[in-house]
């Protein structure tokens, strides 16, 4: 009988302390099951940080991906526009130039055919910067009338540019009606109408305005200026002063550095051939060497001019002439 007792006695604290175990057991496999999830939760979440954060990289990239091609795009546009309007700034200054020499020869036409009389040649002359003035009208016509397609086609509109197409245009209009009216003109000196409507080619047209430059340029380097007065009157306009001595004594006269040549008379200087003076005593204050000029004297020994014997010569230093007369 005391031995069941002592049997039960055990057997209970066994049955306790595997309960104990059990709930240890338990609480520790909860521990590792809440540790696990967690981890894996962790795991996961990671895993969904990278994913997220991959897929917002490549939508960066995609996005900018096409911010850069939009970018390309504008500047190839601006690009484009750029070149474009260049063109048309080319082509203003063009026709602008062609519009001052369609004028320029008009000039010289009513010149040379202001005389009642004139020869076969000069006829023949006038003939061709007609056909000349009639190209250069024509071209210039189709030129403003292609600005003004590829404005009304561009997309948008360019007032500045309208501005100046219609300025362009109004230029033209102006110097047709100027040749029409010097067109009249000359029938009326026995030219006829059909001779005067005839125009050069593009090859002629080509070839006129490269001698036209030839000839500008020529002109150009033949321009001389020659000033003449009183030693007051040639200080009063700036281009004289005296230099040099001592004490106020032994001043010379110079030339100014800084003029402008609209105080000179201006002249060809491979056809001027003297400068005319005309009183008791002059001097050259411009340097010119003494054996390109001499002083001509009249019969009551004033200085009638100053004869240029050599060209080249007296004009090597110095395309300005300054004499003053006393």
């Amino acid at each position: 009988m005391t031995n069941d007792l002592n049997g039960n006695r055990n057997v209970v604290p066994d049955n306790a302390a595997t309960r104990n175990n059990e709930r240890k057991a338990k609480k520790e496999g909860m521990k590792k099951g809440v540790l696990t999830t967690a981890i894996i939760s962790l795991l996961l979440l990671i895993a969904a940080g990278f994913i997220v954060n991959s897929m917002y990289n490549n939508e960066q990239k995609k996005h900018a991906a096409i911010v850069d091609n939009q970018k390309r795009s504008f500047t190839q546009l601006l690009t484009s526009r750029d070149s474009v309007i260049n063109e048309w700034m080319l082509t203003f200054d063009e026709i602008e130039k062609d519009l001052s020499t369609v004028k320029e020869k008009e000039n010289i036409i009513t010149m040379k055919s202001s005389d009642k009389e004139f020869s076969k040649d000069k006829k023949q002359q006038i003939l061709k910067d007609i056909e000349y003035v009639n190209a250069l009208l024509d071209q210039n016509k189709k030129k403003i009338a292609s600005l003004t397609a590829q404005l009304n086609n561009s997309g948008g509109t360019i007032k500045g540019l309208q501005v100046k197409v219609a300025e362009l245009e109004a230029s033209m209009k102006e110097r047709e009606t100027e040749i029409a009216d010097l067109k009249t003109t000359l029938t009326k000196k026995d030219f006829e109408i059909g001779q005067l409507n005839t125009r050069m080619s593009d090859q002629q047209v080509a070839i006129a305005q490269k001698d036209d430059k030839i000839t500008n340029q020529t002109a150009e380097l033949n321009k001389g200026y020659i000033a003449s007065g009183t030693y007051k009157a040639l200080k009063a306009k700036g281009l004289v002063s005296k230099e040099g001595g001592f004490l106020g004594l032994g001043k010379k006269e110079s030339l100014h550095h800084d003029f402008a040549d609209n105080l000179f008379t201006q002249v060809n200087i491979k056809e001027t051939k003297s400068i005319p003076v005309n009183s008791k005593e002059a001097k050259l204050i411009t340097s010119h060497p003494s054996s390109s000029y001499e002083m001509i004297r009249d019969k009551d020994n004033k200085i009638a001019s100053i004869e240029i014997k050599d060209p080249d010569q007296f004009w090597k230093i110095s395309k300005y002439a300054v004499v003053e007369i006393r």
